[in-house]
């Protein structure tokens, strides 16, 4: 690819251009989502499991305004320890292209680049949605997965969200929701939400062909497949609920809204549940790291069957 503002690591060049597998990861979880050093150990640790599964990892971010698929380790210990990296969803990339500043990728932003790039698969951890405390702050994410075609595997939305308008506005911009192994929407912490998913499916073998079906309609949304958090590590929602409604009331209470709403939620709540819904964090994150590489891969394994 040649773009004057992008710039793919060799071993992602290689592996676009071999047609072989790779995972498109997101970088904001790097940059604000995760406090050090637990940032770096999870960038490392998700790459990994990208690799385990058969796939090639392509970290997405910003360094010095250049938007970069592919880090190396050096420059992920850069942008876990920087502390003016801007986060950076579609409005905001002419902004660090032209400062020349380091920049974590939300959901969005991680699909823009991808998509550019040629990335068909994307793993993060929970999308964003519509707020609880405004029906008119709805995250850019939600319109990037209605116009981008790419398979997207999360654990549902952040449960700090309105979860059944999210759904909502999904069904309307006509994007599938897809739940891995489960009929209910899992709520990023928790397995269970009471709401339901458009489709169940129970391998990446599925998966890959409701892309190909999906897309080969003219379709243009991504697939947003739903990956329940493991069991061991989930957390009942009757215990998330209070924790979420005690932190977003102090967030009204002290005036914190828009990009810095979402990192100042799971900050609390992570203080809140004395660090276990950190460590459900780390879990969802690495197990749908592995489920994206393992699609990935049974797409690069189909790709002589039909072309996507």
């Amino acid at each position: 690819m040649k773009h004057p503002h992008f710039q793919l690591s060799i071993e992602v060049t290689r592996a676009l251009n071999l047609g072989a597998p790779v995972v498109a990861l997101e970088s904001t979880v790097i940059t604000h989502g995760l406090p050090q050093p637990q940032n770096l150990e999870l960038a490392r640790d998700m790459e990994k499991q990208v690799r385990a599964a058969g796939a090639i990892p392509a970290t997405v971010a910003l360094l010095d305004g250049k938007i970069r698929l592919g880090l190396s380790d050096e420059e992920l210990v850069r942008l876990s320890e920087s502390e003016s990296t801007l986060k950076v969803s579609h409005r905001d990339f002419a902004t660090a292209i032209v400062k020349k500043v380091n920049g974590g990728t939300t959901v969005a932003g991680t699909m823009l680049a991808a998509n550019m790039s040629g990335i068909k698969v994307f793993a993060t951890g929970g999308i964003g949605g519509v707020h609880k405390e405004s029906a008119f702050d709805i995250s850019t994410d939600l319109k990037a997965l209605a116009e981008t075609p790419m398979i997207v595997v999360c654990a549902g939305a952040k449960a700090i969200l309105d979860l059944p308008a999210t759904l909502e506005y999904l069904e309307t911009m006509g994007v599938p929701v897809v739940g891995y192994k489960t009929d209910e929407f899992p709520a990023f912490y928790s397995r269970e939400s009471g709401l339901n998913v458009s489709a169940r499916l129970d391998s990446p073998q599925e998966i890959a062909e409701f892309a190909k079906a999906h897309w080969s309609m003219g379709l243009k949304s991504a697939i947003l497949v739903t990956n329940p958090v493991p069991e061991t590590d989930s957390i009942p929602m009757s215990k998330m609920e209070p924790m979420i409604a005690k932190a977003s009331v102090e967030a009204v209470e002290q005036g914190i809204h828009g990009q810095a709403l979402t990192p100042f939620l799971l900050g609390r709540i992570s203080e809140l549940s004395k660090g276990k819904s950190l460590k459900t964090n780390l879990a969802l994150l690495l197990n749908n790291a592995r489920l994206a590489g393992e699609i990935a891969k049974e797409m690069y394994m189909r790709k002589k069957e039909w072309a996507i």
